[in-house]
């Protein structure tokens, strides 16, 4: 039976777009440099008055709007993100009180990069629980932050925003649309490689993103690769019957690798790192979106999803649109 299906998506950015040659007026890069290593070309970066918390709204009402229902409809909030608004209360109950729909669930997934995957999996598994009837998922990052301006390793790579989608549970109707299988995992023998170098148990500080990027880029081949080839024989479906795969937005390089190990045609693969950087948890969704509004993606399409972030996480999800 397929699982709880996506019946509209949203986005949101914030005002400010900082480009390489921005970057390069105070760090030791290059446009020429970044474009080379990452394909990034720009990113959105929060500013006064932008937070988490302001992403995830905007983003979750662009959802609703494209669903069109109501957010009084919605019984469970689930919001991916290593950037909240406060230690406590969770981010998602913010979005909750903007929106007006008190009473339901709401909060928060701790995934990093991975986490939209996480909050889908856990939204769709409580839809099917009967504990509410349709969800937001949503993926929001404020990710400058954290970062250390002065490390042209880390700063480059980053951005902000937020996706979101409508999720219902399954109807039982026969078109077979819903998310047809997921599989995530983790792997933390290997936090030193990605992780933030502070915490409110550990320093009492909010701490800036350290990265060990090409070890990083060598497991998230391997691991992505294998867990888009997990769901695939979970489902039976082969990958020539992918329509889009939409990736975590980490790197153009991550990106072509993958797609090269599994023998997916590069056209198939939503790239939008070039205009967003690398967005965490907002990353997969925030594409999703984009290709949705601009006509890619259409529905009936098969779209699996993935992305891997620090922890490791790393996780992916098939879904009939």
């Amino acid at each position: 039976m397929s699982g709880s299906r996506v019946l509209g998506t949203g986005s949101a950015l914030p005002r400010r777009v900082v480009t390489n040659a921005e970057l390069a007026e105070t760090v030791d890069t290059s446009d020429e440099w970044i474009v080379a290593r990452t394909g990034i070309r720009q990113r959105y970066v929060a500013g006064e008055g932008e937070t988490t918390s302001t992403l995830a709204i905007a983003a979750a009402r662009a959802a609703l709007a494209d669903a069109g229902v109501e957010a009084s409809s919605i019984g469970l909030i689930v919001l991916a993100t290593a950037t909240p608004d406060n230690t406590f209360p969770a981010t998602a109950t913010k979005v909750q009180a903007a929106l007006g729909c008190q009473g339901g669930i709401a909060f928060d997934v701790a995934a990093v990069c991975s986490g939209f995957l996480y909050a889908l999996a856990t939204a769709d598994s409580l839809l099917k629980t009967g504990m509410a009837t349709r969800a937001l998922v949503i993926g929001a990052e404020t990710f400058s932050r954290i970062l250390d301006w002065e490390d042209r390793t880390t700063c480059v790579l980053f951005g902000d925003g937020a996706g979101a989608v409508v999720l219902e549970a399954p109807s039982g109707e026969a078109d077979g649309a819903g998310i047809l299988g997921t599989r995530l995992h983790a792997d933390g023998d290997q936090h030193d490689l990605l992780y933030v170098d502070g915490g409110p148990s550990s320093t009492q500080t909010v701490g800036h993103v350290r990265m060990r990027g090409p070890e990083v880029f060598r497991h998230a081949v391997v691991n992505l690769a294998a867990v888009l080839r997990e769901v695939l024989e979970d489902t039976g479906v082969s990958v020539n019957e992918i329509d889009w795969v939409v990736p975590h937005q980490a790197n153009a390089r991550i990106l072509d690798a993958t797609a090269r190990k599994l023998g997916l045609a590069p056209e198939k693969v939503v790239v939008t790192v070039h205009d967003h950087a690398n967005t965490s948890a907002a990353s997969v969704p925030l594409a999703l979106d984009v290709a949705r509004k601009d006509g890619r993606i259409k529905p009936g399409d098969l779209v699996m999803l993935e992305a891997m972030g620090g922890g490791f996480t790393w996780g992916a999800s098939l879904i009939r649109m």
